[in-house]
């Protein structure tokens, strides 16, 4: 998984996520050199829950099945 820039660079690849307890593992790295390993606590996940709105959250689900954005 990539994450993008506002200016469409890769900011990050995610390699891999991955249970460790009750927190979630994030493994990549940063633009493409640095490596990271982040982890995400059950109590930061509710405080990112809490910033979705119905709209964002059904956007959400709906990501994987859209199609590639076009280039233009």
């Amino acid at each position: 998984m990539k994450i993008y820039g506002s200016d469409d660079r890769e900011m990050m690849n995610v390699t891999s996520l991955a249970r460790e307890g009750s927190e979630l593992v994030i493994r990549g790295k940063i633009f493409g050199t640095m490596p990271l390993t982040a982890k995400l606590r059950p109590e930061d996940s509710r405080a990112a829950l809490k910033l979705l709105d119905f709209r964002t959250a059904f956007f959400l689900f709906t990501l994987p099945f859209r199609r590639k954005r076009s280039q233009y």
